[in-house]
């Protein structure tokens, strides 16, 4: 039965903005944790070592996420287990963010001049020191952009773990359509509701380059 668009559906798409918010947390955090490391592999001077972090990057940006959603949620179950879609969107996003977050900071990091490696390096500091006291200060003013750049996107690519069952604002939003029948006004609002989180990152983004590049 269709029924008319009230503000409790309004209500209800704000309430799945949290699931949308948290997904993008948890996805940053063990994206970012393991980028970091992946990174960090893509630089250090053993060429195997810098393959292999290569073939993750290349194997992860080369299929789609929604492929990669499917692998998590589906997969399993061909050997019995049954995952969640709260477990499946987490680790899906986390590790897709996880290659992307890597290439970029790998670039920030080899975007410092080779001039402060062989300072550092005369300084008598081991390739950890270098990174620590001296490559990756300078490389986080450089990360800024790019990073909040990357997940404004990954806040949008949420919406992906709705076909798996997630109810987050995008899945929220065609059960509303299915109730109401008023698919132009429900996703011009969850497109509202988008960008009241996306907005704020890029503002936060810039508040944070200018006052890095007082501080440099």
């Amino acid at each position: 039965m269709i029924r008319d668009l009230t503000w409790l559906d309004f209500a209800y798409l704000v309430y799945a903005m949290r699931w949308t918010i948290a997904l993008t947390a948890l996805a940053l955090v063990g994206g970012g944790l393991l980028g970091f490391v992946v990174a960090m592999l893509r630089v250090v001077p053993l060429a195997p070592v810098r393959w292999l972090a290569v073939g993750y990057i290349q194997a992860l940006q080369g299929t789609p996420l929604l492929a990669q959603l499917f692998v998590f949620y589906f997969g399993f179950a061909i050997f019995g287990y049954r995952v969640q879609p709260w477990v499946a969107a987490t680790a899906a996003f986390s590790i897709y963010a996880s290659a992307f977050l890597a290439e970029i900071w790998r670039g920030c990091v080899q975007a410092i001049p080779r001039t402060q490696w062989e300072a550092s390096a005369a300084l008598g500091l081991s390739f950890g020191e270098q990174l620590r006291h001296i490559i990756l200060p300078q490389a986080v003013r450089i990360a800024i952009p790019p990073t909040v750049g990357f997940l404004v996107q990954l806040v949008k690519n949420t919406s992906l773990a709705a076909v798996i069952g997630f109810i987050e604002l995008t899945r929220e939003a065609q059960i509303t359509t299915a109730a109401t029948f008023k698919p132009f006004a429900v996703y011009g609002i969850a497109a509202g509701l988008y960008f009241c989180i996306c907005f704020p990152l890029s503002e936060l983004s810039q508040r944070l380059e200018r006052r890095l590049r007082v501080a440099r």
